[in-house]
């Protein structure tokens, strides 16, 4: 359910107005990313990508650098169903020690049921260009147009201006390169090919330049490194890769050794392929894998009959009818024509930079566009760019934040085609996860732990040494189905809940029922974790596992809400959602501790680290609907006080998490400086966010933030700048997407509401929260006035029409 605003008709022009000039000056002036020097190192690099098959471009002169990747270039194979049979005999007696707090023995006993870890992603491989030009070059430009998704590296040398101009398209398939000199004949480059896995170089008939070879039969860590092997006995594991350059046409002379050659071009428009042998997470992609040369080749041979023009043309609108649904605009000041990265240490040194925070938001819907597309697979990690055969976290996916905070943007800042990946990927997951819960726990359901990857793995990590604090957390399945319903509540797909979401979220509340017990007439998790935390036991031990974390009745609290919500809609499972609802009663409760704060662990126990990265415990805050100051001001303030506890530091992804959790306690202030803090603090050149290292879930959770300060829905209302910062004085967004399929435009100044249009994409009833008093045009509304907490609140509720838009307007 959502709401809408509407304002009067000269109103609308003004907003419409408005909005039209901010997207076309933003869209000119402060959506690229630009430099005056090359980049120094793989987080200096600009991120194209169509979302298979990506590239990071260094903008070096004499000797270009492209890193490539291409999104199902991953070690391994099919995961195990059953990698450890011996583990449901052990869950009994895991309980019985924790219910004895014997924690170092429930510690022992877990390590006996967990199993192999995850594969790891790789990079496809590297793309030098060598430039043969004598001289030093001059008047250097290098750019990232996040509107376009265009990456551009322009330089003088000894008279001559060169430009090379970069994408990637989603439509076709490839990379374009485009090569210029403006002097004719004074061109003149060679591509070479390598990377770190089995490969071999050759190049063709057609002159095309090719790399390829295989990937790994298994992982490691940077650690604890294994020899690099390449086949195994059985010809499964190992994907098999290649990837083609073809000059499609210049003016200049093609020749080919074990390089592609182009001299004396006055210009040169060059097409980059790939493709794998993965045929599916069930499939060997070795002796059952597709043929990646014709793959290849099907891509490289379309793109080919095509000329540069309309790659670009069909590139251009394909990304935009995605990017250019949101606009934001902050004091609507000019943007500052100073190169990025001295942008940013201005920032970081004190300046202000409204623009800089606009184009970080907006980078964060682009990495996600670039990212992840329908018919591909999630985001990892670190999206799609990766640069090394052994990345951190196995550039995995990671399901006890990392992969579900890539995905908060999407339905908001109107990219719900964006989700499509995850909801395929949780498909994968649920099939997988089903043979874990059996073979694991001897449970309905599935079950999804710690660690994933793209051949949707599911048990429990760890290799039997792992630490139970993040290897044997197993909240994934009731986790990801949140974002199962949040898809149907912002899009209002009740064929999707009833054929997809639905079955997903109930067998996902079955594992849950299943997993839950009784002590002391709750119902708690046993063994339970507060992911990656260490809390100090009275007793005087540190302990890792526990019964019945904040965090996992919280997340179980949201599924069971959620499926007895699609229950009623859809007018099915009367009986289960009662049972649920009985279950839901009888949920450990939570607690608010000594200090104040709201307990992470089954009892009020210190944290061995009070500023942790992680904060769990406020998953009801967000992402879940739970807890919020319009509910109850006692677990809000102790929300707030566990994280002025937590403190303001912590990884890029943790500030991001912050900027959210701010937000949703209604603090504009406080949640926009943890936006702060993290642009300064936790923020690469390239406007990467870093853990350290590089990982995109903080800008993904970054742009999320900024979307709950504007808008928020997740009470089954509309709440217009529930967070503004007083720093935003001024401004307008255009574009936001609330529950209940709602599409939302707003105007602000001096910090309050101006006016607003809500269309409504699918019709229903709409409530609208606002801190002034407002006028609805084009429906009538019931007014009612409401203060809470001291703040007062207007509340406007009526009927929206499917397809129509409704004004609102500060009344004066």
């Amino acid at each position: 359910m959502t709401l809408q605003l509407h304002p009067f008709r000269i109103i609308t022009l003004v907003i419409c107005l408005t909005i039209s000039f901010t997207t076309k000056s933003q869209t000119k002036n402060n959506y690229t990313l630009w430099y005056e020097k090359p980049a120094k190192n793989w987080n200096e690099a600009l991120p194209i990508s169509n979302g298979r098959l990506g590239a990071m471009i260094f903008g070096r002169v004499k000797e270009e650098l492209l890193q490539m990747n291409e999104q199902t270039l991953w070690t391994g194979g099919p995961a195990n169903q059953n990698p450890n049979p011996q583990a449901p005999k052990y869950l009994p007696q895991v309980r019985e020690a924790l219910f004895k707090d014997s924690i170092e023995q429930a510690v022992k006993l877990l390590h006996k049921m967990q199993g192999p870890n995850t594969q790891m992603y790789q990079p496809l491989g590297n793309i030098i260009i060598k430039q043969n030009a004598i001289g030093e070059a001059t008047n250097y430009y290098r750019s990232l147009n996040i509107a376009n998704a265009i990456s551009t590296t322009r330089f003088t040398i000894d008279g001559v201006d060169y430009a090379r101009e970069y994408f990637t398209s989603a439509p076709d398939q490839v990379m374009i390169i485009k090569l210029t000199a403006s002097k004719k004949n004074a061109l003149s480059v060679t591509f070479k090919v390598n990377n770190q896995l089995a490969h071999q170089t050759s190049t063709d008939a057609n002159k095309d330049l090719i790399l390829k070879g295989k990937a790994r039969i298994t992982n490691d860590e940077r650690g604890a490194q294994k020899p690099m092997v390449f086949t195994d006995e059985n010809n499964c594991n190992g994907m098999r890769y290649e990837m083609r350059v073809r000059v499609v046409k210049t003016d200049g002379i093609v020749t080919t050794d074990s390089l592609l050659n182009i001299n004396n071009a006055t210009e040169a428009y060059i097409i980059v392929s790939a493709a794998t042998s993965f045929n599916g997470i069930d499939k060997c992609p070795d002796k059952d894998g597709k043929d990646e040369v014709a793959e290849d080749l099907k891509y490289l041979n379309a793109a080919t009959q095509k000329n540069y023009e309309a790659i670009k043309t069909a590139h251009i609108a394909d990304y935009t009818k995605f990017f250019n649904r949101l606009s934001l605009s902050i004091n609507n000041l000019p943007a500052i024509n100073l190169p990025t990265d001295k942008r940013l240490q201005l920032y970081k040194d004190g300046n202000e930079d409204f623009g800089l925070e606009e184009l970080y938001c907006q980078f964060g819907r682009y990495l996600l566009i670039s990212s992840s597309q329908p018919g591909g697979f999630p985001a990892n990690l670190q999206g799609i760019w990766c640069e090394n055969i052994r990345p951190s976290w196995r550039s995995n996916y990671t399901t006890n934040i990392n992969l579900q905070m890539n995905y908060w943007l999407a339905e908001q800042c109107n990219l719900n085609e964006m989700t499509t990946p995850l909801i395929q990927h949780i498909l994968r997951l649920a099939k997988n996860g089903t043979a874990t819960a059996k073979n694991y726990y001897n449970m309905r359901g599935w079950a999804v732990h710690h660690n994933s990857d793209m051949w949707a793995q599911t048990n429990p990590v760890g290799e039997g040494g792992g630490d139970p604090k993040w290897a044997n957390w197993a909240m994934g399945s009731p986790w990801l189905s949140q974002h199962l319903y949040e898809h149907y509540l912002f899009t209002n797909d009740k064929k999707f809940l009833k054929d997809t979401a639905y079955p997903l979220m109930k067998s996902a509340a079955e594992f849950c029922i299943d997993w839950l017990v009784e002590k002391n007439g709750a119902l708690v998790t046993a063994p339970s974790t507060s992911p990656e935390n260490v809390y100090l036991h009275p007793n005087g031990f540190k302990g890792t596992v526990t019964i019945a974390s904040a965090m996992d009745m919280e997340i179980i609290w949201d599924l069971f809400s959620n499926v007895i919500e699609a229950s009623k809609t859809l007018g099915i499972d009367a009986p289960f959602a009662k049972l649920l609802a009985e279950k839901q009663a009888k949920l450990n409760p939570l607690k608010i501790g000594k200090k104040g704060n709201l307990v992470e662990w089954f009892d009020d126990w210190e944290d061995e680290d009070s500023q942790h990265r992680h904060v769990s415990h406020l998953f009801g805050l967000h992402p879940g609907h739970q807890i919020s100051p319009l509910i109850d001001s006692n677990f809000a303030n102790a929300s707030r006080k566990t994280l002025a506890i937590r403190g303001d530091g912590g990884t890029g992804w943790s500030k991001a998490w912050k900027i959210n959790f701010w937000a949703r306690l209604l603090d504009g202030n406080h949640s926009y400086k943890m936006y702060q803090e993290l642009l300064k603090t936790s923020t690469l050149n390239n406007l990467f966010d870093t853990h350290p290292p590089f990982q995109i879930d903080g800008n993904f959770g970054a742009t999320s933030g900024i979307a709950e300060m504007l808008l928020q829905s997740h009470l089954k209302e509309l709440q217009l700048l529930p967070a503004l910062p007083s720093k935003w004085a001024k401004g307008s967004v255009k574009g936001l997407v609330a529950r209940g399929n709602f599409e939302v435009d707003m105007a602000w100044d001096n910090g309050q509401l101006l006016q607003a249009t809500i269309t409504a994409k699918a019709g229903g009833n709409c409530v609208v929260r606002t801190n002034v008093a407002v006028g609805v045009k084009g429906a009538i509304a019931s007014t009612k006035k409401e203060i809470i907490s001291g703040v007062t609140y207007y509340v406007n509720t009526f009927k929206a029409d499917a397809g129509k838009s409704y004004q609102l307007s500060a009344m004066q």
